[in-house]
């Protein structure tokens, strides 16, 4: 059975939504970087336009069709994909991130250890996702609950213990303002 792809029918007012946490990102995932920076579940490219100065070459992976069919292809290179099964080789780039999509994905943990798996030894994991411990956050949670979006947020506890069997490098959580960012360093 198909299921209705809720982000390809608002790619087009996603993409232009601008991206305001960009000094922030800079300052977490220390960009810029000589290398290769893989976003994660990117859609639209709204994040790595913005970042796209950062670093050498950014690729967005996204399992939407309609999301990707927005990114600007001349900046960035659009790759179809879903986050469990990331189709690069080990240890290919120096910074993944991961923003706004860890609570819409189906295997969190399978996608945790793909997200690994490319990351360079010496690189950067950084996952930004509501602060599901914020009251406007379970009002979003619960939102997306009743547009059936699948939707399952985690707290950055529990997104780091999702990453506690692969990672031996740095891990630190950052929250402001209703986001949190958990960095995991291989």
């Amino acid at each position: 059975m198909h299921q209705f792809d809720h982000f390809a029918a608002i790619a087009p007012l996603y993409a232009r939504v601008a991206y305001s946490k960009t000094s922030l990102m800079r300052e977490i995932a220390k960009l810029p970087i000589k290398g290769n920076l893989l976003d994660v579940g990117g859609g639209t490219g709204r994040v790595s336009s913005a970042i796209r100065d950062l670093a050498d070459e950014v690729i967005i992976a996204d399992v939407s069709f309609g999301m990707l069919k927005q990114a600007p292809r001349t900046a960035l290179k659009p790759v179809c994909g879903a986050s469990e099964s990331l189709p690069f080789a080990d240890n290919s780039f120096e910074r993944v991130i991961m923003v706004d999509a860890l609570h819409h994905v189906i295997d969190h943990a399978g996608s945790a250890f793909e997200m690994f798996r490319v990351l360079k030894p010496g690189g950067l994991l950084v996952i930004e996702e509501p602060d599901i411990r914020t009251f406007g956050v379970k009002l979003i949670a619960l939102a997306e609950k009743l547009l059936f979006m699948r939707s399952h947020f985690f707290s950055p506890d529990q997104i780091m213990k999702l990453f506690s069997k692969v990672a031996s490098g740095e891990k630190k959580i950052h929250a402001e303002d209703g986001t949190a960012w958990v960095v995991i360093g291989k």
